[in-house]
């Protein structure tokens, strides 16, 4: 699978992508840190790439129907310190990558994965 990475990850999370044998870069080493969600949404589109993001706002299936994506994984931790976040995404990423993510968003939460 093809991965971005937002901004708003741990940068280790790129590396456990690529380590699990998938193609995964990160928007900060593409120079579009800060950017427009619609840029970003974009970009993934375009590269046919599954987003991993902590931005709530790229929830938004109104302006951003999942169908016309290849993926978007949106994380929601309880809290916000790097290291919870790192491992909150860690111990999710493995159930994650058995979904078919093509054309549909995750609301991944403490709690379970919801799939719209």
């Amino acid at each position: 699978m093809k991965f971005k990475i937002d901004e708003n990850l741990p940068t280790e999370v790129l590396s456990d992508l690529r380590a699990a044998g998938h193609e995964a870069d990160s928007l900060p080493d593409e120079g579009l840190a800060g950017v427009p969600d619609s840029i970003v949404l974009d970009r993934v589109q375009r590269e046919g790439r599954i987003l991993l993001t902590l931005d709530k706002g790229i929830a938004d299936i109104r302006a951003y129907p999942p169908e016309r994506y290849a993926g978007i994984v949106l994380f929601r931790p309880h809290t916000s310190g790097r290291g919870e976040v790192l491992t909150f995404v860690r111990q999710r990423l493995a159930n994650i990558l058995q979904i078919d993510l093509t054309g549909h968003l995750l609301i991944v939460s403490e709690r379970n994965i919801r799939v719209r």
